[in-house]
């Protein structure tokens, strides 16, 4: 069974600046890391911060818990 996903212009691409208007993150401003259309999100710099536990590595020898920027829904930001 095939899922429907359809791919849709996005309002804003990589390099706007944004605000966020819904979710935790309200109110913030960043600018846009990277748009993906397909699935019609976006990832903007210091929104939507998780952190990542990575196992052990040559660049992390015992491991570490990385903070880094998760995508958000392309509807829940304007430009600014």
């Amino acid at each position: 069974m095939k899922t429907a996903t359809s791919q849709t212009k996005l309002h804003v691409k990589k390099n706007d600046t944004v605000q966020v208007i819904a979710g935790n993150d309200k109110g913030k401003t960043g600018k846009v890391l990277k748009a993906m259309p397909k699935e019609g999100r976006v990832i903007v710099e210091g929104v939507n911060i998780r952190k990542r536990h990575v196992r052990p590595t040559q660049t992390h020898p015992q491991g570490a818990i990385i903070e880094r920027e998760f995508p958000i829904h392309a509807s829940n930001v304007k430009k600014s």
